[in-house]
């Protein structure tokens, strides 16, 4: 009886010690075997961090630009929230406006254009990506579309939703950092624009929210990519909360394999959804704009995303809100983490 005791024991000894070399993550056990050390090691699965920060419209036209002018510094509307900007990863935002020399723009007129300075501003503020899908960006023609692609190109910041032809404007940006590649698509809605402003074979413009063309690019970009934000240029302007058509074309990018929908162009905050474990934030509001006349307009979002990377789970998010008040027609001001 003694010596079945004395083997069960044994037994459990063991086991214990193969559990713990080869089951447990993280243990390390070593011995050598005729002069050679030999290693057992299952090694824990690392977590890799990837931070985003999100802004809303950038438009440097109107008063905007006459602001820049009377600081004589292109980099003004930035000052307060540049230094906040630069410790994303990848920093994004909305640029309303096309980049091009021309006549000044005055109050109160719908067309926007910015000096070729003013990219030394958003140079300055660390933006990585900027999308151009949107219903002021083709406002000076095909010459404002290809000079704002050459000044951004020559900055070294990329842009997205907007191209020479179609497939220029459906192409993905795609960013590897820390071995993660983070892909962004951005559309244009073709109920806020001529159809014009759309790219096509031989027509430079924007992407518009097709819903084929959206699955087939999120698809093909899935493929080559470990996490795809989609950006949308879409809904009521001015209305607090998102339209059918917004909440739509959202669900429709996430359905085909979209991790993260940002949506522009309300001018004002609206709402955001968890929709199949993803994150839509369907509008973030003004970011550099001169809409002094509302609270709404002069109020809006910068989110702060950072995005987790575990082997063998799905990306995990935490995001966290922080909102920003325009002030001098022209320079946002972060007031605060904010929660929606």
């Amino acid at each position: 009886m003694r010596k079945i005791f004395f083997f069960l024991f044994l037994v459990l000894i063991f086991g214990g010690f193969i559990t713990s070399v080869f089951l447990l993550p993280g243990k390390d056990f070593r011995f050598k075997h005729k002069g050679e050390l030999i290693s057992f090691f299952k090694p824990r699965p690392t977590e890799r961090e990837i931070n985003l920060i999100a802004v809303g419209d950038i438009m440097l036209s109107r008063n905007v630009d006459k602001k820049m002018e009377e600081h004589k510094d292109y980099r003004y509307p930035f000052l307060k929230t540049a230094q906040f900007l630069k410790l994303a990863d990848i920093t994004f935002g909305n640029l309303e406006c096309p980049i091009i020399a021309g006549r000044d723009i005055q109050t109160g007129q719908m067309i926007f254009r910015a000096d070729p300075q003013a990219v030394e501003g958003l140079k300055y503020a660390g933006f990585d990506v900027l999308s151009l899908a949107n219903n002021h960006f083709p406002n000076f023609g095909e010459k404002g579309i290809k000079d704002t692609f050459l000044y951004l190109s020559e900055a070294k910041i990329s842009y997205i939703g907007a191209g020479n032809n179609e497939e220029e404007a459906h192409r993905p940006k795609v960013f590897e950092i820390k071995g993660i590649k983070i892909a962004f698509l951005a559309y244009n809605d073709s109920d806020v624009v001529p159809l014009s402003y759309e790219a096509i074979k031989d027509h430079p413009g924007t992407a518009f929210m097709k819903k084929g063309k959206m699955q087939e690019d999120v698809k093909k970009t899935k493929v080559i990519s470990d996490y795809l934000i989609v950006s949308m240029h879409s809904g009521t302007e001015y209305a607090k909360a998102p339209n059918q058509r917004q909440i739509n074309f959202a669900h429709e990018a996430i359905d085909a394999g979209a991790d993260l929908v940002i949506g522009h162009h309300p001018h004002v905050i609206q709402g955001t959804e968890e929709y199949k474990g993803k994150y839509i934030i369907y509008s973030l509001g003004n970011f550099v704009f001169d809409q002094m006349w509302s609270k709404a307009t002069r109020e809006g979002l910068v989110t702060k995303i950072k995005i987790k990377f575990k082997e063998g789970e799905n990306p995990k998010i935490e995001t966290k809100f922080y909102k920003v008040l325009i002030e001098d027609f022209s320079q946002p001001r972060i007031l605060g983490e904010y929660t929606l």
